[in-house]
């Protein structure tokens, strides 16, 4: 885990400070949470309600992901207790990225989407295993069955994609895509570029949910993500400065764009 940078305490000046002088005081005068390393007031991590399950979680985020305010992976991890975060470019290996021997990669799985769609699939199921060309794996419900833990990719969907290249031992992993039946509860905060991209801690309550048929995990960590963007709301009226809202537009997605 990476530990939070604590801010350090701001003395006010003698004169009047200015309205950008208050700004920068806001920010300053809010020290980051050591378990979610967000500001403390953005921080919901007294109302983390754990939840046991089977599947171990490994989530790499992308040292370039620096959206801290609006960021799922650290609140993701403190439900369950077998979660790791790792920041950085590439591992050798999932053991060394986990800290841990895994006997078994394959019984591991990879959650990327690249150019993978399951609209393009004949299959309506939620957790998708495909194989390197992206088509259907045979035998889907033994292959998720089998699944012990998942890697999960934390980032822009470019920072995602460099992630997936930079470690080719995912590929001794199964891969895996989602089927949302909902776009992400980001709305307009964090708009993403395909509608089947969700957040880090949408993406683990549905896969994890999926995988060991126990519903309430995605309604826990749902739950908990949408009392994040409640407390992100708030903290936009009062402290601007530690929530601001975003600019500019989505990134559009042209890849396979059919032709009409």
């Amino acid at each position: 885990m990476v530990e939070a940078n604590q801010r350090s305490a701001y003395s006010r000046p003698m004169s009047e400070p200015t309205k950008s002088e208050k700004g920068e005081s806001a920010v300053e005068v809010a020290a980051d949470c050591p378990r979610c390393q967000k500001p403390m007031p953005l921080c919901i991590c007294d109302s983390v309600t754990p939840i046991e399950s089977r599947i171990s979680l490994l989530i790499l985020q992308h040292p370039q992901e620096q959206d801290r305010a609006l960021g799922t992976a650290r609140l993701t991890a403190q439900h369950f207790e077998q979660a790791v975060v790792k920041v950085g470019l590439s591992w050798p290996s999932l053991s060394k990225a986990l800290g841990r021997p895994v006997p078994d990669p394959s019984r591991w799985a990879v959650l990327y989407l690249g150019s993978a769609k399951v609209a393009d699939l004949d299959t309506s199921s939620d957790v998708v295993a495909i194989n390197r060309k992206g088509e259907l794996e045979d035998h889907q419900r033994g292959i998720l069955n089998d699944i012990e833990g998942i890697v999960l990719l934390d980032g822009t969907w470019s920072q995602a994609k460099a992630l997936w290249w930079r470690n080719p031992w995912m590929l001794k992993c199964q891969r895996v895509i989602l089927n949302p039946k909902h776009p992400s509860r980001y709305g307009a905060l964090r708009r993403e570029p395909r509608r089947d991209g969700l957040s880090t801690i949408e993406a683990a309550g549905m896969l994890i949910a999926a995988l060991e048929r126990r519903p309430q995990i995605a309604a826990v960590l749902n739950a908990s993500f949408e009392r994040m963007l409640t407390r992100f709301r708030e903290v936009q009226h009062t402290m601007p400065e530690l929530a601001p809202k975003p600019k500019g537009r989505p990134k559009r997605d042209f890849r396979r764009r059919k032709r009409g």
